[in-house]
């Protein structure tokens, strides 16, 4: 039996987690929930699971869901309260799907517990990859990604040799706008952008995707998850969704890993990992499945991708300030208070004004975090 923390549990992947703990209850026992504002999907949860601790950031709400539930629970509040549940005891398997760069600091407090950490949130390797890389070394902890690219990509990985990988393939689905001009782009609102065609993601991933900047945070992960080189990162754009990331061999041998778009497979392998288990996520039917198609991305229509590839060539400070902005801007795009080529516009801006640096701790990290969001919120205003 693992028992499982959630940090972001009334999420996209929160819930989906769940889902996956509550079809094999005898493997997976929740210990740790937390989440933003939601104490009404929460409580639910905690009906459902008994966790030994809850933690809600908003301390009003905190407060609120403390009085319903009476003593029955530890329920915490604001980072404090993140960490409290990253760094529980009794959990085994510490899942981090809280989204933006937020997840940082209880990931790395987890870390220093040595947990073993089911990683959804990219901005986490994003702004801190190097940090954040050699802390789980110091302190033994293992890393394991729930993104279905970089789950893939683990996948592939397994029995062999690092050495001889000639690049790794991440796939993109293309977003929302895939398959739209530059002109109708240009007018889209958030309400288009959240319609993505294979993906059940949260809001702030699905306008991420339409930009292709997930895609692009994604290269960054990778880097650091597998300690790859800038050169050897290719994106490929695979419309259908069904083949999650591959990697090349220097014989030029390609393993791929393939499945139904369903989050719910490397959640459950996250968990279970080494181990596979029986899912009740849909089998793949290669009679009905068609063809399988690949493009290479339009950096013209999506120039958020360039940006995050630029970002990561020039390094140090650089991929904070494009995550930063990035969580401002789209922010601001999904209350459609700037249109959709604001947001690679004013990333470009902050990341020409920004001095990168190397960085040693956390909080020189969250200084340049906490500039950059001012920074874009002064010139939007």
């Amino acid at each position: 039996m693992k028992n499982i923390s959630i940090l972001g549990s009334t999420g996209s992947i929160g819930t989906q987690t769940l889902d996956v703990i509550k079809n094999h209850k005898e493997k997976f026992n929740v210990v740790g929930l937390s989440a933003l504002k939601n104490i009404d999907e929460l409580e639910k949860q905690i009906y459902e699971f008994n966790p030994e601790i809850v933690s809600v950031f908003n301390k009003e709400k905190a407060k609120i869901l403390s009085n319903r539930i009476g003593k029955k629970i530890k329920i915490v509040s604001g980072i404090e309260g993140l960490i409290e549940v990253a760094t529980l005891n009794s959990a085994d398997i510490i899942v981090t799907s809280v989204v933006g760069s937020i997840g940082l600091i209880p990931t790395l407090e987890a870390i220093k517990c040595s947990k073993t950490i089911a990683l959804a949130n990219k901005e986490t390797l994003v702004v801190a990859g190097e940090l954040v890389m050699k802390e789980a070394k110091k302190y033994n902890a293992t890393i394991i990604p729930v993104d279905s690219e970089h789950s893939a990509i683990f996948q592939c990985l397994q029995g062999e040799d690092v050495d001889n990988i000639s690049r790794i393939i991440l796939t993109a689905s293309g977003g929302s706008f895939r398959n739209c001009t530059k002109e109708e782009i240009k007018t889209a609102k958030a309400e288009d952008a959240l319609k993505h065609p294979t993906w059940n993601m949260g809001k702030k991933v699905t306008i991420d995707s339409a930009t292709l900047m997930n895609k692009g945070l994604e290269v960054i992960e990778a880097k650091w998850l597998f300690d790859m080189d800038l050169d050897k990162i290719d994106v490929v754009v695979h419309p259908q969704s069904i083949i999650h990331s591959m990697v090349e061999y220097k014989d030029y041998s390609i393993i791929s890993q393939m499945g139904t778009p369903d989050m719910r497979t490397p959640i459950q392998y996250a968990l279970s990992y080494p181990d596979r288990i029986n899912t009740n996520v849909k089998k793949l039917d290669f009679n009905s499945l068609g063809e399988l198609s690949f493009l290479s991305p339009d950096t013209e229509r999506f120039p958020c991708l360039s940006l995050a590839y630029e970002a990561l060539k020039v390094g140090k400070t650089m991929t904070s300030v494009l995550n930063g902005a990035n969580e401002v801007l789209v922010e601001y795009f999904l209350q459609n208070k700037i249109e959709f080529y604001d947001i690679p516009k004013f990333i470009e801006k902050a990341m020409m004004v920004h001095n990168p640096f190397s960085y040693e701790t956390v909080d020189e990290i969250l200084e340049v975090d906490k500039w950059v969001r001012g920074w874009i919120q002064n010139q939007i205003k």
